[in-house]
């Protein structure tokens, strides 16, 4: 602590002698702080009266300065004002022209104007109250443009629905100007009418187009192509305005889902479709339109319709469309078929009906013409539009079969009327013009015919010509449903030959089977056909020459099927052929039902019964008729008559009914058989004298022999021995006609008391004979 005092007393000590040497200084510094103090305020007065002077003379300049700042103020502030106004005037503009356009429904240039107003002009008047109203507005107006567009685009699908026909007609029509088809089609003309092109995607404002300068034929304007019909601008819209605002997806999602809707509705058949040929234009002119409005949506839009979406469209449309034409045909061909079973069920006595029927089925192939005609051209038409058509053209394949079907229902009453109206006599010409007629009818050629003198005969009936007509008639009907199928001349070929093949081998061969099964035939008029089938037969070759001469496919070709008309008529002679040993049996039974014999007679009368005598006379006016037949089938015939006789007159005998016999019997019986046998041998037939016919008779003669003869002996020594006299009496026939024998002379015995010693002799011979026959029998047995 002492040393702390020390020190500062040391310290002291110093500043002390400081202090002393620095004194005079410090004293003349005061004295000059005094003077400048002085001097100080004597220039502060010169100040004061400077700004005295300086006030005075600077108060008017102060207020002017005044005036200025006042004024330089409103100037800023009109300055601010005018560009605010500035800012906000194009705002309002542009909301007034938002506005205008949303009024107008200018959907498209609205939302444009929208978007300019969100992100250009409304940015700039912030801090203006107006803004924020105008900004929560701008989500609203986005959905009002949205749903008008949408609601415009629903307008739209709803007229593209209503006119989708015309446009399809109109398409149509234009396909088949062409292609040079159907004409009928392409009668209905349409006026020209402007629409205004698509808007520009971009702007939405639609361009003005120059009036065309007037042409000297101005009353004739040029026709609208299918797309012209349509204004497809609410589509553009729509798709712009939803593109805009983010939802293009599912503007297509809509559109699409939209038109497939469209689309099934379209490939829905209107009712009875099947009835009417204007229907199915109207279905066909539907789908078509359907296609060509999304041909062009496709071709004017990127996205909204693809190429994939429409070939998926067009593989389900060709399914629908193939199962809804398969549908109505099968109804046509129901309806057809239940109508004439109906009519035919009232029409058995009633040609009127029957000629309806016929109308109905012409009617019907008519319209299946008609039907294919329109899918042809329906195919043509959408080919153009880039569709692949393959599936429907094989269609048609199918038709023409169903076709067929209807043709060959319609020619069975052709065929039938045919039949009807033949008189089954061979025709007579008196006139030359007559022959001509036929021989352009039929290709027949008969020079020694051709020579004589008139009237001139043909050997075959009116309905040879008449029925190789009408097959060349249906023939050109099938053509006409190849026409326009771009086949070759090949397929052609073989698609008429397998129709007519069709027509003759089903449809006629029936007509002919149940015309030749007609009890009401006469055995002339069955004779009359089976003559008549040579020359249809012979024809055939005539028809493939003719189908050749229409599809100009060469004759020898390999792929060229065969008409098997030839076989056909060929199996119809054959059943004509046994319909007449039939009807010639039965008009033998006839005869044979008129046969009374007394089997109990003691002598014959001396010659054939009156029955047989006419029987033969029947058989040789009958058997003249015959010449025009071939030879086999007159001596067939010829020999079947004389079988059947003689199995009916050795059923005579053997009838169970006939319980005696006497021997005058078998005389009479013998005459009868031998005027059989004379009329056998007269070769009744040319060329039938060689016995054959004679051998029918020989079980009857063998018989009769046997016991005219009374020659038992040789029988059962020679019985069963190949070189027996009487090798075709068979064992238990004599036995029966033995026993019935018998029984007449046991009832001649009791009818007479006393009996000659020859009676009682034959009486036990016959017994006998009985004895050895029964003995035989257990031997064989």
């Amino acid at each position: 602590m002492e040393k702390l005092d020390t020190r500062i007393k040391g310290h002291d000590h110093e500043i002390e002698r400081m202090c002393n040497y620095h004194y005079q200084g410090f004293i003349d510094s005061i004295r000059e702080l005094q003077q400048v103090s002085g001097d100080a305020t004597k220039l502060k007065g010169e100040i004061q009266g400077l700004n005295r002077e300086l006030k005075f003379s600077c108060d008017p300049l102060l207020s002017k300065g005044d005036e200025l700042v006042k004024y330089r103020k409103i100037q800023k502030n009109v300055t601010l004002a005018i560009e605010s106004l500035s800012l906000c005037l194009p705002v309002l503009e542009m909301y007034g022209k938002l506005q205008e356009q949303m009024k107008c429904k200018r959907y498209y240039p609205a939302l444009k104007t929208l978007e300019q107003l969100e992100h250009t002009y409304l940015p700039r008047v912030l801090n203006h109250w107006f803004s924020q109203t105008m900004a929560e507005a701008i989500p609203r107006l986005r959905e009002r443009i949205k749903d008008a567009s949408m609601v415009e685009l629903k307008d739209f699908l709803e007229s593209i629905r209503k006119h989708s026909a015309k446009i399809g007609e109109v398409a149509m029509r234009h396909a088949a100007e062409q292609n040079n088809m159907d004409p009928s089609i392409a009668k209905k003309r349409v006026k020209t009418r402007r629409v205004p092109p698509p808007p520009n995607p971009f702007t939405g404002e639609v361009e003005d187009v120059a009036p065309s300068p007037p042409t000297n034929n101005s009353d004739k304007e040029e026709e609208l192509s299918a797309q012209d019909l349509i204004d497809f601008s609410p589509v553009y819209r729509c798709l712009h305005i939803y593109s805009l605002l983010g939802d293009k997806e599912k503007f297509e999602s809509y559109y699409r889902s939209q038109r497939w809707k469209q689309a099934w509705l379209s490939l829905q058949p209107p009712p009875n479709m099947h009835e009417s040929l204007d229907l199915f234009k109207k279905y066909f002119h539907d789908i078509i339109g359907f296609f060509v409005v999304e041909d062009h949506i496709l071709h004017t839009t990127q996205g909204l319709v693809t190429r994939s979406h429409m070939d998926e469209l067009w593989e389900k449309t060709v399914e629908k469309l193939s199962a809804t034409l398969r549908i109505t045909w099968e109804k046509q061909m129901e309806t057809f078929q239940e109508k004439k079973t109906n009519n035919n069920q009232v029409a058995e006595n009633n040609n009127l009906e029957e000629m309806e029927i016929e109308e109905k089925s012409c009617k019907l192939a008519s319209l299946m013409l008609e039907v294919k005609k329109l899918i042809v051209l329906f195919c043509h038409t959408l080919k153009g539009y880039g569709f692949s058509v393959g599936r429907l053209l094989e269609l048609l394949l199918e038709m023409r079969d169903r076709y067929s079907v209807i043709l060959s229902d319609q020619w069975i009453d052709v065929f039938t009327d045919i039949f009807t109206e033949d008189n089954y006599t061979p025709i007579l010409c008196d006139k030359p013009e007559d022959y001509v007629i036929i021989c352009s009818q039929f290709p027949y050629t008969d020079k020694e015919l051709d020579k004589s003198e008139y009237p001139r005969q043909f050997p075959f009936s009116q309905f040879v010509p008449s029925i190789y007509v009408q097959v060349k008639e249906y023939i050109n009907a099938c053509l006409k449903f190849s026409a326009d199928l771009h086949l070759s001349h090949t397929e052609i070929d073989d698609m008429i030959r397998k129709s007519a093949n069709q027509l003759l081998t089903k449809t006629l061969g029936a007509c002919l089977s149940k015309l030749i099964k007609k009890p009401s035939l006469s055995l002339l008029q069955l004779i009359q056909i089976s003559i008549n089938m040579n020359y249809l037969e012979m024809s055939c070759e005539y028809l493939e020459e003719y189908i050749s001469s229409l599809t100009g496919a060469e004759k020898d070709s390999v792929h060229i099927a065969r008409l098997h008309g030839s076989s056909m008529f060929k199996d119809a002679r054959s059943e004509a052929e046994q319909q007449i040993y039939q009807q010639l049996n039965l008009k033998i039974d006839e005869f044979l039902d008129l046969a009374s014999y007394d089997w109990t007679i003691s002598d014959s009368k001396g010659q054939a019964s009156s029955y047989l005598m006419d029987l033969v006379v029947f058989l040789k006016s009958i058997f003249m008729s015959f010449t025009n037949l071939p030879e086999k089938v007159a001596k067939t015939a010829c020999m079947s008559a004389c079988q059947h006789i003689a199995s009916r007159l050795m059923a005579l005998m053997l009838d169970n009914e006939v319980k005696l016999l006497s021997i005058g019997a078998f005389h009479q019986f013998n005459l009868d058989v031998m005027q059989c046998e004379q009329f056998a041998a007269s070769a009744p037939i040319p060329d039938s004298n060689d016995g054959t016919l004679q051998m029918a008779f020989t079980d009857l003669r063998q018989l009769l022999d046997l016991f005219i003869n009374w020659d038992w002996s040789v029988y059962l020594a020679d019985y069963g021995k190949q070189q027996s006299r009487y090798l075709r009496v068979p064992r238990h026939i004599a036995v029966s006609l033995l026993e019935k024998l018998n029984n007449g002379d046991k009832k001649k015995n009791n009818l007479f008391a006393s009996l000659k010693k020859n009676e009682r002799d034959k009486k036990r011979l016959i017994e006998t004979v009985l004895k050895q026959l029964k003995v035989l029998e257990n031997g064989a047995a």
